[in-house]
């Protein structure tokens, strides 16, 4: 879904030396090159164009003065800060980085064939002219010496039953006599050594002497052999182990194909891939995969092109050709030397014969678009076919328009296409050969004329410096490109200015970002970056870290986090700063701008003038999330359009509560009601609509307004909710046609079923109380319906219901019966309690007299009903008195024995009023008390005794001391506490 995109090229033709270069290496400190030719070893820094250090490999006779030696490996040492370097004659030499000397550490008679090291740079492996295999030390102190090719297959050899035996398995059309084919003619002959990205395994692809054809072994780090390739006809030379994977890429001439193999550790092919090629049309040099495993690098050369270069990158276990490298046909200017940097997953480097060094850094892109629909790669709606490999892609998104495809091809050609059968509009424009070049410093305006179907030149402008990317607002009309953050503004006479703030300060971007966009922040442009580190910002300061991927829609910033989730902000509403909190913060638990996503997550992209926001997961697949944010943004906007209809359709689907159309603007629905339910148009929206609404306001729990919004809400009337929405539909419904919603009236008001009962419509295809009732009884449940219909205590209504129900007439008759025959409030008091309603079961048990008190003062006790009891009888009566009683029981029960003392003392009752404060150790309540009683003066001074033994072991030493001096009069006492005296 993502394509590559050349991000910075750096050319470096400064550098000449005697020879060609043969083998080069990056130091991954200093980012410098280690170039080795036939006469000397250079270190070159691309950056300044310098030569660090240089040596003379033929002064001291490592290799011959006429220009025939050969290095056959160059590995940078940092620990060492060294430079290795092996030579075919045999001598393995250290070049000291600091002090430009050469020492020869060691030396083969037969001759070197390839030196490889560990990723670890603790062991290395050398290949002599003898077919033999050398493991070293770091310290060049030999471990083992093996010969490369073995007659077993190593330790992981296959155990086989003889129904698996290799004779019984059938071989295909050639049969069992087919023989293996010997190695291509162009294969060069050398072993190739690659390692696995952890150092424990390495894996050597060589001759076989009796076939001639390659074949492929492992060896551990001990170097004991473990495992041996079957026999693969058309083997080449090119062998690439994938730094973090278990597979060994390899490529494969077939009689009709050409294609990259993988295979296992134990030998066993596993998958493959075809290069975009005709038989014997080009040969493949080398592969090589960067440290991240994510691109192949395909070095080749096309017998009729010159030299190529191919990048590969999978996604969904497909392979796509994401970019094609086209090197020039002078033979002096093409690569000898090609390899990834290890520190920068996506910086390759190239050398070339003409000692011309070029760096290029990749990143990716968004490259499709998802107006129509969603199709998972590796599958797609439509396939184009080019006559050139694509380069970069493009789209012009139109909201009210068709979208149109740029393609930008590795010939130099940009051709337009149509979207809808992706029919093409324009081939007129070809990039000169110069400006194709990477690094040559112009910007390039075209136009597209489509009454003339004509892609032309516009304009040319040239900038200083290396362009890492370029953004367009379709809005402003602003170009920015990313370099040292100047734009271009699209004037009819084109400049190019730095970009500037509202007060005219410069700005630039801390570090380079791989990724930009333009967005408006409060009013003001902004240009926002992202990072290869994972840090957003705006100009030169920093929005927030961890952050995936980044998208902006309309006036909304979207972004995805390495903590897996995914934030959606309203940029008009929010200032820079605001926008930093926004970020940092964890987000509240009904926050509308956050939404959990799966691990690893980017935005691909956000469908204009939609709620879709299309996600690419790290296995490639896609999903698609209607954000929250975008959501109620979109439904917002079509309330405050009085677009009933559009926000019912999307709430429904995406499962939206539909009590916001109300609470987003309560007096604005009311007004508008009628174009509500004529919008609606369905019955069954209405009623599903209605069976909905909740006395909960949506705007205050789950979907809270914005913060810059200005919808005030009205103060409520007292009335519910429900109630308001319910009448109001009614009376609207009944006077625009009472029989067409007759359904949806009787959703409102059940009691509707009663009077169409007592007063049948004679209007034509009115809805009968049998109609009606049976549509009720499906759209409630039955038990529901009788019990609400019961706790309206209207018996006839009642028994409608039951004579419908599957209801035993035997249960219900005697309970309706019974029920009759009871005093109505005593009635009401019998239904609420078997509703369960008990707090209006107590309400009509209180009218029902004293006769019922006990059974209410049983009612109060069991549901806890105290505070509700209290206020249905007058402060004076008994009645009271027993309720505040058996209140204070309950309150002592439940460790507030100080409130119960105060309930006590109000309702008369001061001596178990006293033992309450006592208990509590509220010594100035129980001391009023005492003294109201009143209290003989002994048992006050005893009372305060206690209650000061009681204050002393809470450590209320001030308390205590104080009671013992003015009430128990016993001065003495204070002296029993040190604590007690130093207080008084």
């Amino acid at each position: 879904m993502r394509n590559l995109k050349l991000l910075k090229s750096l050319r470096s033709s400064d550098l000449q030396g005697q020879g060609s270069p043969q083998c080069f290496s990056v130091r991954a400190d200093t980012g410098s090159l280690l170039i080795a030719s036939q006469y000397s070893i250079t270190e070159y820094d691309p950056r300044t164009g310098q030569v660090v250090s240089e040596a003379s490999l033929t002064a001291d006779s490592f290799l011959p003065e006429d220009g025939s030696g050969v290095v056959v490996g160059l590995q940078d040492l940092a620990e060492l800060e060294s430079a290795c370097l092996a030579t075919a004659s045999g001598d393995v030499v250290l070049f000291n980085l600091n002090t430009c000397q050469l020492e020869c550490v060691g030396s083969v008679d037969s001759g070197l064939t390839s030196m490889s090291w560990s990723p670890d740079e603790e062991l290395v492996i050398l290949t002599t002219g003898q077919e033999t295999i050398i493991m070293m030390t770091k310290d060049f102190e030999p471990i083992t010496e093996v010969g490369i090719h073995q007659d077993d297959f190593g330790e992981g050899e296959f155990i086989t039953v003889d129904w698996g035996k290799k004779e019984t398995q059938f071989d295909g059309s050639e049969g069992k006599q087919a023989e293996v084919q010997p190695a291509v003619a162009w294969d060069d002959r050398r072993p190739r050594v690659t390692w696995r990205g952890d150092g424990q395994l390495f894996a050597v692809s060589a001759i076989c002497p009796q076939t001639g054809a390659r074949k492929v072994r492992v060896w551990n780090r001990e170097g004991v052999l473990q495992a041996t390739s079957e026999p693969i006809n058309g083997l080449e030379q090119a062998l690439c182990w994938k730094p973090s994977g278990s597979l060994i890429a390899s490529t494969q001439h077939h009689p009709n194909k050409h294609s990259v193999v993988f295979m296992e550790k134990n030998g066993l092919l596993h998958g493959d891939f075809t290069l975009p090629f005709s038989k014997d049309q080009a040969k493949v040099k080398e592969l090589l995969c960067n440290s991240d495993s994510t691109v192949f690098a395909v070095w080749l050369e096309d017998m009729a092109a010159g030299e190529d270069g191919q990048l590969w990158t999978v996604g969904n276990y497909h392979w796509y050709l994401k970019q094609s490298l086209d090197f020039v046909k002078d033979p002096q200017k093409a690569p000898v030397c090609v390899c990834w940097d290890l520190e920068r997953p996506l910086q390759l480097h190239v050398v070339s014969r003409s000692w011309t060094s070029i760096t290029n850094d990749w990143e990716k892109i968004l490259v499709t678009s998802f107006r129509q629909c969603v199709v998972p790669p590796p599958m797609s709606s439509f396939e184009l076919q080019l006559t050139s490999p694509v380069n970069q892609v493009t789209f012009l998104c139109r909201p009210q328009g068709t979208n149109q495809v740029a393609a930008f091809t590795a010939n130099g050609q940009i051709s337009i296409y149509s979207q809808g059968r992706l029919t093409k509009l324009a081939e007129c424009f070809v990039l000169p050969s110069k400006m194709r070049q990477m690094g040559s410093g112009l910007c390039l305006i075209l136009c597209y004329l489509p009454f003339l179907a004509v892609l032309c030149f516009r304009a040319a402008v040239e900038v200083d410096g290396v362009v890492v990317s370029v953004v367009h607002c379709s809005q402003t009309g602003t170009v920015g490109q990313n370099m040292n953050t100047d734009y271009l503004h699209h004037h009819p006479e084109l400049s190019v200015e730095d970009w500037r703030d509202s007060s005219g300060c410069r700005i630039n971007f801390p570090v380079p970002c791989v990724q930009t966009a333009l967005c408006s922040i409060s009013g003001e442009e902004c240009l926002l970056g992202l990072t290869d580190r994972s840090h957003l910002y705006t100009g030169d300061t920093e929005l927030a870290s961890s952050v995936c991927s980044f998208a902006v829609c309309n006036d909304f910033l979207l972004i995805t986090t390495h903590s897996h989730t995914c934030r959606c902000l309203h940029l008009g509403t929010l200032t820079v700063k605001g926008l930093q909190a926004a970020l940092a913060s964890d987000g509240s638990q009904n926050d509308e701008t956050l939404r959990r996503v799966e691990r690893g997550s980017r935005i691909i992209t956000v469908v204009p003038q939609d709620t879709r926001v299309i996600l690419q997961m790290p296995r490639g697949n896609l999903e698609t999330v209607h954000h929250r944010a975008l959501v109620l943004a979109q439904l917002r906007t079509w309330l405050d359009s009085l677009r009933f209809r559009d926000a019912f359709e999307c709430m429904r689907k995406l499962r939206i509560n539909l009590n916001l159309i109300y609470d987003h603007n309560p007096k604005v629905f009311l007004e508008k009601i009628q174009t509500f339910i004529t919008q609606l148009n369905s019955i069954n929206h209405i009623n599903l609509f209605l069976t909905e609404l909740k006395e909960e306001d949506t705007t205050s729990s789950m979907y809270p307004h914005p913060e810059s919004s200005s919808i005030q809400h009205q103060p409520s009337s007292g009335q519910k909710k429900v109630d308001v929405v319910c009448d109001a539909l009614r009376n609207a419904m009944e006077s625009m046609d009472p029989n067409k919603f007759c359904l949806s009236i009787l959703t409102i008001a059940l009691q509707k079923v009663h009077e169409l009962r007592e007063n049948p419509p004679e209007a034509p295809g009115a809805v009968s109380a049998e109609e009606a009732l049976k549509y009720l009884l499906f759209l409630i449940n039955v038990n529901d319906l009788y019990e609400h219909s019961l706790g309206m205590y209207d018996f006839d209504l009642v028994l409608m219901v039951a004579v419908k129900s599957q209801k035993d007439p035997k249960e219900y008759l005697p309970f309706l019966n019974m029920l009759k025959s009871l005093e109505p409030n005593y009635q009401r008091y019998t239904i609420d309690k078997h509703l369960k309603r008990y707090k209006k079961a107590l309400l009509h048990l209180s009218k029902c007299g004293e006769e019922h008190f006990g059974e209410a003062l049983q009612l109060v006790k069991e549901q806890k009903l105290y505070s509700e009891a209290l206020k249905l009888y007058a402060t004076d009566s008994v009645h009271y008195k027993a309720l505040s009683c058996t209140y204070a029981e309950h309150l002592v029960e439940q460790q507030q024995a100080e409130q119960a003392g105060l309930l006590l003392w109000r309702c008369g009752e001061p001596v178990r009023a006293l033992q309450a404060f006592a208990g509590s150790s509220s010594w100035r309540n129980a001391i009023c008390v005492a003294q109201q009683i009143p209290l003989p003066p002994d048992q006050l001074a005893l009372l305060a005794r206690d209650l000061a033994e009681k204050l002393t072991e809470q450590r209320r030493y001030a308390d205590a001391a104080l009671l013992l001096d003015q009430y128990a009069k016993v001065r003495s006492s204070i002296t029993i506490c040190p604590q007690l005296l130093a207080t008084v």
